[in-house]
């Protein structure tokens, strides 16, 4: 009986831990969601592009995903982002639109909105 209360015990602990961690996740999805409003906003681009400029600045200033995403969502509020984040933001949003004329992306586009080639 002991072993299977201890084994019991160790499924809950587990199912809570990842609980957590999906709740953790759906956070940070949102974060970014916003983040890539925000860039969509600033640089006049498309979401898959805003997608594309926020990786880019978290792979080229070596922060978090989730930590430039909160950077750019509080930026209006606080009216300052980090130095290091908004040097990075032009070349993030130029990288975003040429990546996406560069993989036919662009072209996709055209077709779906119905718009002649």
């Amino acid at each position: 009986m002991i072993g299977r209360d201890e084994q019991a015990a160790d499924q809950l602990t587990a199912l809570q831990e990842e609980v957590g961690h999906l709740r953790q996740a759906l956070i940070s999805h949102a974060l970014i969601d916003q983040a890539i409003g925000v860039v969509i906003t600033l640089g006049g681009l498309r979401p898959e592009q805003g997608w594309d400029a926020l990786k880019h600045m978290s792979q080229h200033t070596n922060i978090k995903l989730r930590e430039v995403a909160r950077c750019m969502v509080e930026w209006p509020a606080r009216g300052r982002v980090p130095e290091v984040i908004r040097r990075a933001l032009p070349a993030a949003v130029e990288y975003a639109r040429t990546r996406a004329g560069a993989d036919g992306r662009e072209d996709a586009r055209e077709v779906r909105c119905g718009r002649p080639a």
